[in-house]
């Protein structure tokens, strides 16, 4: 696909709401489905599936099952969703400005 800056590629696998925020919970570690919708209670079983699997299919994050009863499925990061930290260091501390601007701002 055609992109008329990169910016677009970059948004295309990090676009929407919630890929960021996965990102930035499996940057703490492994995690399993649950722990992850435990993590965003805000978000629907069916979207934390859905944006894992886009994740998966642009190689940014692993998705390792275990034959055991119960089944057991774990999601990490890929060496290539590792080469994104640079960039969710940068969000997280920019958002931390912007909470406390937004707070000078309201007082």
């Amino acid at each position: 696909m055609p992109y008329n800056v990169p910016v677009e590629a970059t948004l295309d696998v990090i676009g929407g709401k919630w890929k960021v925020v996965i990102l930035c919970h499996l940057d703490k570690g492994d995690k399993r489905t649950s722990e992850l919708k435990r993590l965003m209670p805000d978000i629907t079983q069916k979207m934390l599936t859905q944006q894992l699997r886009e994740l998966e299919h642009d190689g940014m994050v692993k998705r390792t099952s275990y034959e055991q009863v119960p089944p057991k499925v774990v999601y990490s990061l890929t060496p290539y969703g590792w080469s994104f930290k640079p960039i969710l260091d940068a969000m997280c501390a920019w958002g931390e400005q912007h909470i406390l601007q937004n707070e000078l701002v309201e007082v």
